[in-house]
C-alpha cells in the first residue's frame, strides 16, 4: 500500500479520486490547495503526490516548484481541465517542472491506475 497525497480544489472529484485511490489500495490523504499540500507534505510521509493545475490560493505550478526544490526524489503527478489556455500547455509546463505524469481531466480510472503504477514503479 502507498501512502498518496491528493491536492485538488473540487471536493465532489477530489472525493472520487479518493474513493478510487482507495479501492486501488491507497492511503490517501487530501488537501484542497496548495500550500495546504505543502504543509502536509513535510510533516507526512509520501510515495506519491498528485496534484491539481488550476486551484484558488497556491496553485499546482507553484506547489511543484516547492515540492521539487525541497525534495528532489518526490514523485507527481499533475492534472489539470485547463483554464484560460488548454490544459496541454499547464501540463506540459508540470511535466518540464518534474512532475512525472500528467492527465487531462477528465480521465478514466484505468489512466490513473497507469499514471500510479508506472509513477510508483520508477526508481
Amino acid at each position: 500500500m502507498s501512502r498518496i497525497l491528493l491536492i485538488e480544489d473540487d471536493i465532489s472529484f477530489r472525493t472520487m479520486l479518493c474513493v478510487a485511490l482507495r479501492q486501488m489500495g491507497h492511503e490517501v490523504i487530501e488537501a484542497s490547495e496548495g500550500s495546504h499540500g505543502v504543509g502536509l507534505y513535510q510533516t507526512g510521509n509520501f510515495d506519491l503526490v498528485i496534484t491539481d493545475l488550476i486551484m484558488p490560493g497556491q496553485e499546482g505550478i507553484e506547489t511543484i516548484t516547492q515540492l521539487i526544490k525541497a525534495y528532489p526524489s518526490v514523485k507527481i503527478i499533475a492534472m489539470s481541465g485547463g483554464g484560460r489556455t488548454t490544459p496541454d500547455s499547464y501540463l506540459k509546463m508540470a511535466k518540464r517542472l518534474g512532475a512525472k505524469e500528467a492527465l487531462t481531466k477528465p480521465f478514466s480510472m484505468q489512466e490513473l491506475n497507469g499514471a500510479v503504477d508506472r509513477v510508483l514503479a520508477m526508481a
